[in-house]
């Protein structure tokens, strides 16, 4: 080899990116991005841990470095939802006197919040976490639970005059769940073309 092509190939290789270790917490944050972003395809089919890493690039072992299993993973998914729609409905709380209006903006900001984050959708659908483990679903049940004492909470007071002020608050709050969790069903099975928004204003105050 020429002293021109050694000095070329020097320049080559210090040309070359180095490539760089992801730092502690980097990875398991790009595995669990990549996850949500693999679930905002319509239609898509289940994902697998052998599908994810090749979206990643790396190798499944390199997966369960950092999740013990794609259980976890799913976990990490249902942490960020749950406190996501914790963090929202403080803000409503924090700002909107409790009555309907109250109950309305919650339900407003978690259906606004599902329709921005497709691939979250699919995991408050309980969509994704098909033939996954049954913990995961449970932990969905609980976050609706959550929600729905919360309904409960805003509408008290506004149900204070009726003569069954407790059974008209646990109805009203019951179905503003239900409608949330069908809006949010749509909005999956229509491949995200249905938004949840639609005519919500109205349909809140029909409710409401």
């Amino acid at each position: 080899m020429s002293e021109m092509d050694e000095s070329s190939l020097s320049a080559a290789e210090d040309a070359a990116p180095v490539r760089k270790r992801p730092r502690p917490g980097e990875r398991r944050q790009q595995i669990l991005q990549t996850l949500a972003s693999m679930l905002e395809q319509p239609g898509a089919e289940r994902v697998t841990t052998a599908s994810l890493a090749a979206k990643i690039g790396v190798s499944e072992a390199a997966l369960y470095r950092h999740f013990a299993s794609k259980a976890q993973m799913f976990e990490g998914l249902i942490d960020f939802v749950d406190q996501s729609v914790i963090g929202l409905i403080r803000q409503v709380t924090d700002r909107e006197p409790v009555g309907p209006n109250q109950a309305a903006r919650i339900v407003a900001l978690l259906l606004q919040f599902a329709e921005k984050n497709p691939g979250m959708c699919r995991v408050m659908t309980g969509d994704a976490l098909v033939l996954e483990h049954e913990r995961l679903q449970e932990r969905i049940n609980l976050l609706f639970d959550k929600i729905e004492a919360q309904l409960r909470q805003s509408l008290r007071e506004a149900n204070a005059a009726s003569s069954t002020p407790t059974v008209d608050t646990q109805v009203q709050a019951s179905v503003l769940v239900a409608f949330m969790q069908g809006r949010l069903q749509r909005f999956v099975r229509s491949g995200f073309k249905r938004e949840p928004s639609e005519h919500l204003q109205a349909a809140l105050a029909r409710m409401l």
